[in-house]
């Protein structure tokens, strides 16, 4: 059976996910986690106060900019190939 862990530490690893600007997995990797075990504790203290109204605003618009960037890589990688018949990497 793994570690138990404080409910305090839950809310700081919740609050870290949300607000750190890193990428869940990353989060809980550092911490020593699984991703299910992270996201549960995010789901569980989102809405405890945990987290202040400007921490919840930046974690949304952070998940905002993180897929328009994808997106925009996306995109990126579809022009780079375009032109050619094969990847670019191999011109």
């Amino acid at each position: 059976m793994g570690l138990k862990r404080t409910d305090e530490f839950r809310q700081d690893a919740a609050r870290i996910a949300l607000t750190s600007g890193l990428t869940r997995k990353q989060v809980a990797d550092d911490l020593g986690v699984g991703m299910s075990t992270l996201n549960k504790w995010i789901t569980a203290h989102r809405d405890t106060g945990v987290l202040s109204k400007d921490d919840l605003d930046l974690a949304k618009e952070n998940d905002r900019l993180r897929r328009e960037n994808r997106l925009l890589k996306e995109e990126r990688d579809i022009l780079k190939n375009r032109s050619g018949l094969g990847p670019a990497c191999a011109r």
